[in-house]
């Protein structure tokens, strides 16, 4: 006689709003087994009886065989009593207990939903909102857990009949997809014009086309916030997107009707081939082959494709047939807008017509944006398609610990239960409107997951925004240094626990010692705090953090640096009286802080080969100085010191010299390329990484902060690391830049490494 046995499981993972408990079901009735499924807070509850082989098949294949994107972490079994239960079911979703469940990001329309969206005989035809288990919003629309529909911004549209039907039969595919809707009871698009409403459901999408192809910009409503959209052939109209968003130079991500839209612009490497057609669908930084207009990216060799990834975009891009431009819908330097009313005060004057439709966004989410280095995935922008709950591979601080992030691509980040709770990319913090989106995204985070802040982790620079709204939350307050926070993300999301030498490379970071840092090199010790072993040598920086938007400051201090007080000055666009007064600053200290930042090394480079003497975004300056690199092949590096020293026994350090790199980019400026000389700036810095690694004697080197998005740096400093016999760590799944802070300042939270 068979002996019948009963089991409950606690599964964890991606398993809400993945077709989780269909699949559950299935496979426990193909088996001939009993019991029920159900949604929990921490993931999911099976509870499973019959014969013991059986019971043992079922454990090994619901691992094993659970379809993209949902995945099982862990698996934890409780026998129990059996029951004599003669079928198996779907039960309504339990509520108690901590909420660790992972929220599934928003995925990019499946090819079961795409044949039908395309399908006349389909009651989905052309509607811009299907979707289904596999696909669709998720975290956008998510208000609470369980991820039932009640918890989400559709529960306000009640479902039809036929809708009903799907939702509730396990077999389909649509089975709980908590977004279902159809034409008949689902959200709608208007098109708005002055403020007025001119076109409904598909005529407002057909006229949208319109607008798009003579010229204009629509503000669209996506899955994650509005954005801005017009022709990417058309030169004229991107120029006047740029007007009007108040956006001159900053690069534009362009979406391409189809795959070989994109073959035919840019060269697509089969590793950013995978990205652009995968649920996440990142914008993908590619090479351009030239042919479109300047002004999509000026002075750069490089363009940020994009694919469609919603419904909304796969009818638009089809009507269209051919590229448009696609930027997240905000003034510069704002954060993305989500609220309709905002919308049509905010896009008066940058749109000529608005697509909007009647499902509430719950939480802003941009496009993610990735490349490719080596063949391997580089994060630039962690965002949609990515999940916002980030298992860290070394040890997370106590439940309550809230982490604002930096000043600048900033992320914020909470430990709860053990996992950590992490918000998508917000925008800087200068600005008063992403201070407010902080705040939400803090608001958002703690209501999810049920955790009140009770320990608030902040940079160390004292007069940062998200450091003043730390002390807003009237809690102990934590410190950490900015490039150990760069090199502790990195540890968290690797989980290496050996020896290393972290290199954190970016633009500037408030220093213990009161100075500007940014080229910083820590000797990484397990169960020590992070010891600063290496930096470059300090020079003054003009105007101090004016010097951000205008390189040729950043030039002049160098100058002022390598040629010993007499800098030359030919090669810098300054007025006599600018000059006069820069100078005399520079001579008595006044308003000139000395900066040891690789990121302000990068602007002078640039201004003095005349890339670059003024800057509209951040980074500008060494994007161009990259693109000038890469026209060049070279080997070549310039002169370079790295001399060690030690301070009252303490140990010994390291200085990075950079003049004689000045000296020389001066010296071929009278007879080389611009780009010759950027190649060579770049081949000295890897050369240069080198050299400190070697000095340090480290096993392993880590590469992280904003420097290393730079594609050229960041490959030339592997290969030459590794042909040296380096290991060489650097994040795939975080960015190297701030939008990794967030992450790297609870890490050190839970390592003990902060200032009180």
């Amino acid at each position: 006689m068979t002996t019948i046995s009963r089991r409950r499981l606690i599964v964890t993972g991606a398993v809400q709003g993945v077709g989780f408990r269909p699949f559950v079901y299935t496979l426990a009735r193909s088996l001939g087994l009993t019991g029920t499924v159900a949604n929990t807070p921490q993931g999911a509850a099976v509870e499973i009886e019959g014969a013991a082989d059986a019971l043992g098949q079922f454990e090994r294949r619901l691992a094993a065989e659970l379809p993209a994107p949902g995945r099982v972490d862990t698996m934890s079994r409780v026998d129990l009593p059996a029951t004599g239960a003669v079928e198996f079911v779907i039960i309504d979703s339990h509520v108690e207990g901590a909420l660790t469940a992972e929220v599934l990001p928003d995925l990019a329309t499946c090819d079961d939903c795409l044949r039908e969206l395309f399908n006349p005989d389909d009651r989905r035809y052309r509607y811009p909102f299907l979707n289904c288990t596999h696909c669709g919003p998720r975290v956008t629309i998510v208000t609470g857990l369980p991820y039932d529909r009640a918890n989400t911004t559709m529960r306000a549209f009640a479902l039809c009949p036929e809708c009903s039907a799907e939702y509730h039969d396990p077999s389909d595919r649509r089975f709980h997809a908590q977004p279902i809707a159809c034409p008949r009871c689902g959200p709608q698009l208007t098109l708005m014009i002055d403020r007025k409403a001119a076109a409904h459901r598909d005529d407002a999408l057909r006229q949208a086309g319109d607008i798009i192809r003579a010229g204009g910009i629509i503000a669209l409503k996506g899955i994650g916030g509005y954005q801005l959209l017009c022709d990417a052939r058309d030169g004229h109209a991107i120029q006047r997107l740029r007007d009007r968003k108040n956006r001159p130079h900053k690069p534009l991500a362009v979406m391409f009707p189809t795959l070989a839209d994109v073959d035919s612009t840019c060269a697509v490497p089969p590793e950013a081939r995978a990205l652009l057609t995968s649920r996440q669908a990142p914008i993908v930084l590619l090479d351009s082959r030239g042919s479109l207009p300047d002004e999509i990216a000026p002075g750069l060799d490089t363009v940020g494709a994009i694919l469609p990834y919603t419904p909304l975009h796969h009818l638009l891009m089809a009507d269209l047939g051919f590229p448009v431009v696609c930027t997240s819908g905000n003034v510069s330097g704002a954060p993305m807008i989500t609220d309709d009313a905002e919308a049509l005060d905010e896009f008066a004057t940058i749109a000529d017509a608005v697509l909007m439709h009647d499902r509430p966004i719950a939480a802003a989410v941009d496009d993610s944006v990735v490349t490719v280095v080596g063949g391997e995935t580089l994060m630039l922008r962690r965002a949609r398609g990515y999940a916002q709950a980030v298992a860290l591979q070394a040890a997370v601080p106590p439940s309550g610990t809230l982490a604002v992030g930096p000043n600048q691509k900033v992320t914020v980040a909470l430990s709860h239960d053990g996992v950590i709770g992490l918000s998508p990319h917000l925008g800087d913090a200068d600005d008063i409107r992403t201070q407010q989106s902080i705040a939400q995204a803090v608001d958002h985070l703690t209501a999810f997951h049920r955790t009140r802040p009770a320990v608030v982790v902040c940079d160390l620079h004292p007069d940062y925004a998200t450091s003043h709204m730390a002390r807003d939350y009237r809690q102990p307050i934590q410190r950490v240094q900015h490039h150990a926070a760069h090199v502790y993300a990195v540890l968290a999301e690797t989980g290496f626990t050996g020896r290393a030498l972290g290199l954190a490379w970016d633009g500037t970071g408030y220093g213990p010692d009161g100075t500007i840092w940014g080229s910083e090199a820590f000797r990484v010790v397990p169960g020590q705090p992070l010891e600063h072993v290496a930096q470059i040598a300090p020079f003054p920086l003009p105007g101090g953090d004016a010097a951000a938007r205008e390189p040729r400051r950043s030039a002049l201090g160098a100058l002022w640096a390598a040629f010993d007080g007499a800098p030359p000055i030919d090669l810098l666009h300054f007025t006599a009286s600018e000059l006069r007064v820069l100078l005399r600053a520079v001579e008595r200290g006044v308003n000139s802080p000395r900066c040891a930042s690789m990121g302000r090394l990068f602007d002078a480079a640039a201004a003095l080969l005349g890339l670059a003497q003024t800057c509209s975004f951040e980074g500008q300056a060494a994007m161009l100085l990259e693109a000038a690199a890469r026209t060049v092949s070279t080997d070549e590096y310039y002169p370079f010191q790295v001399t060690s020293f030690t301070v009252d026994k303490a140990p010994v350090r390291w200085i990075m010299e950079w003049r004689p790199i000045i000296r020389g980019m001066m010296s071929d400026s009278q007879t080389r390329s611009a780009g010759e000389a950027a190649a060579k700036f770049h081949n000295t810095l890897a050369e240069m990484a080198l050299a400190v690694a070697r000095a340090a004697d480290e096993p392993t080197v880590i590469l992280s902060g904003g420097c290393f998005q730079n594609r050229l740096l960041l490959g030339r400093t592997t290969a030459r690391l590794k042909a040296s016999g380096f290991e060489v760590l650097w994040p795939h799944d975080l960015p190297p830049n701030d939008g990794a802070i967030a992450i790297g300042q609870l890490a050190a939270s839970a390592c003990g490494d902060v200032y009180g």
